[in-house]
């Protein structure tokens, strides 16, 4: 199929084309590789994986052939299968993904699902939540449809990433209530018009020292923008766990997913900045402290001198 040429029948079926491209991708040191192929060969065919099966005889035309051989080529190039197919599915939902945006991570999940925790459902209220660092609008988007009586405020530094984001917002029907900034984390954002009652944000936390251990897939194809945290990986971290107190309202949460080795960091960051209780942190799948959650105290009541 794509050098070096492999012994190949006259006519490639579905299965052959699985078959030997999982073996390819195997001595390529490509993860899942039967996966990928299936996942590649589905999107090439505009059908599911399982389907593949019930058509496993069935020729390919010379079009699909010649897209799925592309496909191969960027995959043992190590580029992300998010990339090829230009989408990525998160929390059930389908988002439209390029190069200018972070690949929505399962990690991440978790900071949606601990976000929606502290979002009542159809209390009547409407609530102002801002994403700081966007991207693909994947955070913004799944709690808007999920909690769609609020309003939401999206920022990012990147134009390009903000295009991608309004176009999620309006694939998912939840454009409407998305408002887009472009800027650097709070910058755009006026100090009249603060108070929110909810601050989110997936910042870059990789310490710089750390990229050339990373996977090709992210440390060749990612935006380095929103990975890469400085020295340390709290340059970002930092930035917003201090300025974010000042646009929350009393009792406001600020979520962040954070490194699976920055609890303790976050946490005395947390106590410098003085405005916040205690942090908690949620875990990941693998059982890392993945996502910060910092409340902003409440504001002390005044004692009443009573006169009689």
């Amino acid at each position: 199929m794509s050098n070096p040429s492999p012994r190949k029948p006259p006519t490639w079926t579905v299965l052959d084309a699985l078959q030997w491209t999982a073996g390819y991708f195997d001595t390529h040191g490509i993860d899942s590789p039967r996966l990928t192929a299936e996942i590649l060969l589905a999107a090439v065919m505009e059908t599911t994986r399982i389907d593949l099966y019930m058509r496993h005889d069935q020729p390919l035309a010379g079009e699909e052939l010649a897209a799925f051989r592309e496909m191969i080529r960027r995959r043992v190039r190590r580029e992300p299968v998010a990339y090829i197919l230009g989408e990525k599915e998160f929390l059930g939902r389908s988002f439209t993904i390029t190069p200018d945006v972070l690949i929505p991570r399962p990690e991440t999940e978790h900071l949606v699902e601990a976000a929606l925790e502290r979002l009542p459902e159809d209390d009547g209220g409407s609530r102002k939540i801002l994403d700081l660092g966007t991207g693909s609008g994947a955070i913004v988007v799944c709690l808007a449809a999920q909690r769609p009586g609020n309003r939401y405020f999206a920022v990012d530094r990147s134009p390009a990433a903000l295009q991608v984001a309004r176009k999620n917002a309006a694939v998912q029907g939840v454009a409407r209530f998305i408002h887009f900034f472009a800027g650097s984390w709070l910058s755009p954002v006026n100090a009249d018009c603060a108070g929110f009652d909810m601050i989110v944000s997936n910042p870059p936390y990789i310490p710089s020292a750390r990229f050339g251990d990373l996977q090709p897939e992210v440390g060749q194809y990612e935006p380095r923008m929103a990975l890469d945290g400085a020295d340390d990986g709290l340059f970002a971290i930092s930035q917003i766990v201090c300025k974010a107190q000042d646009y929350l309202l009393a009792g406001g949460f600020l979520l962040m997913e954070i490194g699976w080795d920055q609890k303790s960091a976050v946490e005395n960051l947390c106590l410098e900045a003085g405005g916040y209780a205690p942090a908690e942190f949620v875990r990941d799948y693998g059982g890392h402290d993945r996502v910060a959650i910092l409340q902003k105290k409440p504001v002390p009541a005044l004692d009443v001198l009573e006169c009689s």
